[in-house]
């Protein structure tokens, strides 16, 4: 045995002579000594790893948790701000549609133009946050889109503004017969017809007057049919008035014209007078206003020539359903 390399010994009890034996440990107990150290100390280690992670914040855990925190604050802080904008956003849409359009006789924004573009959200998918993250991208985005249309109609509602003056004289605004000299005996809407013999729709309003009471074009416009044929059906004799931005009139069951094709004339202007002709069945003049190719109640425009009082009068009695004269 070399020099310095001394054999160890440990001692050992033995219960059967009652004494101490010297045991040689050899190199193979003592690596497999420390070898059980190593591995007991390894699994201590694990073990106290897992505790502590299970139980103990790291300082980038906890610094994590108050980002996730901060996120879930700036998304709730940003859906009551996107809510607080569709509220915003819809009372104008709402005045655009009921207020703004009415004005220049123009159409309402379509439902269609104010949705949102169909996207694909699967990419924000597959996260615990991704149902918060998803809805609110689509609320975003669908305000986004409503912002962009009610861009494009202040837009054009800028340019209509542009011709104010010439809209509000061409549009239909008065009384075909003046208020003293007629009476509105049929209104418009489902009506009985008086030769035909079956309820119809009534595409207009009817006004009593005594034969040969001129009757004026309610806007200025360009005559687009005068006379008898064309599609006039069972008008008869009738004058047809182009006010352009949409508006047409019909003056229907006219003794006489006064106007001629494509003449120009200006609100308050005869154009021809009360008769019976067509399917008539008593003297009086059918009116129409057509308003982007739909015949609409003619008794809405009637604000220039009547007070509200006198309005509120016509209104009623030409809702009455009762029988119609043509």
């Amino acid at each position: 045995m070399p020099n310095g390399m001394k054999k160890k010994y440990t001692y050992r009890f033995n219960p059967h002579t009652l004494s101490y034996e010297k045991v040689e440990v050899t190199f193979r107990d003592r690596l497999k000594r420390i070898s059980t150290t190593v591995l007991l100390g390894i699994v201590l280690g694990v073990v106290f790893s897992v505790v502590a992670f299970s139980l103990i914040e790291s300082p980038r855990e906890r610094m994590l948790e108050g980002d996730i925190s901060q996120y879930r604050r700036a998304f709730t802080a940003l859906n009551q701000s996107v809510e607080r904008c569709n509220r915003v956003l819809a009372d104008i849409e709402e005045r655009d549609s009921a207020v703004y359009r009415t004005i220049f006789g123009a159409s309402p924004v379509s439902e269609g133009k104010r949705r949102p573009v169909p996207q694909d959200y699967s990419k924000l998918e597959g996260r615990q946050s991704s149902r918060l993250i998803i809805s609110t991208k689509l609320r975003v985005d669908s305000l986004e889109q409503r912002l962009y249309a009610q861009s494009v109609s202040l837009d054009e509602i800028y340019k209509m503004a542009g011709t104010k003056e010439q809209r509000m004289a061409t549009m239909p605004a008065i009384m075909p017969i003046r208020k003293s000299q007629c009476k509105i005996v049929s209104g418009f809407g489902m009506r009985y017809h008086p030769i035909l013999h079956y309820r119809r729709m009534h595409t207009g309003i009817d006004l009593t007057a005594q034969p040969g009471t001129p009757v004026y074009a309610t806007g200025n416009g360009t005559v687009q049919l005068a006379g008898r044929g064309g599609n006039m059906g069972g008008y008869g004799v009738a004058v047809l008035l182009n006010h352009g931005y949409g508006f047409q009139t019909l003056y229907g069951h006219l003794s006489e014209v006064t106007v001629t094709p494509g003449q120009r004339v200006r609100r308050g202007d005869m154009i021809g007078k009360v008769g019976r002709t067509g399917l008539a069945s008593g003297y009086h003049l059918h009116y129409e206003v057509i308003q982007n190719g739909n015949k609409v109640n003619p008794v809405y425009f009637f604000f220039n020539d009547l007070t509200p009082e006198e309005y509120d009068e016509v209104l009623e009695s030409s809702s009455v359903e009762n029988q119609c004269l043509s």
